[in-house]
């Protein structure tokens, strides 16, 4: 159960009412609540009526490690609804922040204030349903040009010799990066290296631009850190 902070006594409004029912949960009953920030605990429901719920702290529990350094996903806006798939595929993988795109061969070019919100919302239901205490950060898009970051960024790229795992390296904070529908272009990926990135490959196949971060992101939980 995701809370807005781990303190003595707790009290949640209608919307994590509603998700206690459906699970049938009782007062007297014992939960796993969470910041989405890192820590952890169990809690005891003590109030539970139609528009409230009151819960006492308990002892606090050792969360399931998180990546030496933050793992950042910057990923190009997608059309539809897959940005919300892969929002929701890179939070059960580890992601700390998710860094929205806009690219040259982009299909969208800006979200609105709600998209952007209900992204964060599925970031928090996906790091309920993993289990997981962190909730990532969904930033707002921004050009490709004016991306940032620490540490290390790796680009997926058709043609890249360099696989991630054998290029990973966890001494700093990890970005990987992946294009639009399309891909990014020559003058996008160059601009990027001339910066210290570095790309590597997902296999011999050309992916989906929804399925790339998934492959990149899962093949780095592979590696267990």
């Amino acid at each position: 159960m995701l809370v807005p902070a781990l303190s003595a006594t707790m009290t949640l409004g209608p919307r994590e009412v509603r998700h206690l029912k459906v699970l049938r949960v009782q007062v007297g009953d014992t939960l796993r609540v969470f910041d989405g920030h890192g820590h952890e605990a169990l809690a005891v429901v003590t109030v539970l009526d139609d528009t409230r719920a009151e819960l006492e702290l308990g002892g606090a529990l050792a969360g399931v490690p998180e990546t030496p350094y933050p793992l950042t996903l910057a990923a190009a806006l997608l059309k539809g609804d897959k940005l919300a798939e892969v929002v929701r595929a890179a939070t059960e993988l580890g992601v700390a922040r998710v860094a929205l795109l806009i690219t040259a061969r982009a299909d969208v070019r800006e979200i609105g204030a709600q998209k952007l919100q209900r992204l964060s919302r599925i970031a928090a239901e996906a790091a309920k349903q993993s289990r997981r205490a962190v909730v990532p950060v969904v930033m707002e898009p921004t050009p490709l040009h004016a991306l940032t970051w620490e540490g290390h960024l790796y680009v997926a790229q058709p043609g890249a010799v360099n696989r991630i795992m054998d290029v990973l390296d966890w001494t700093a904070p990890v970005t990987v990066l992946t294009g639009p529908e399309g891909g990014l272009t020559d003058a996008e990926v160059t601009a990027l290296t001339t910066r210290g990135a570095q790309p590597v490959t997902l296999g011999p196949r050309i992916l989906r631009a929804e399925t790339a971060p998934v492959a990149l992101l899962g093949a780095i939980a592979a590696l267990g850190r």
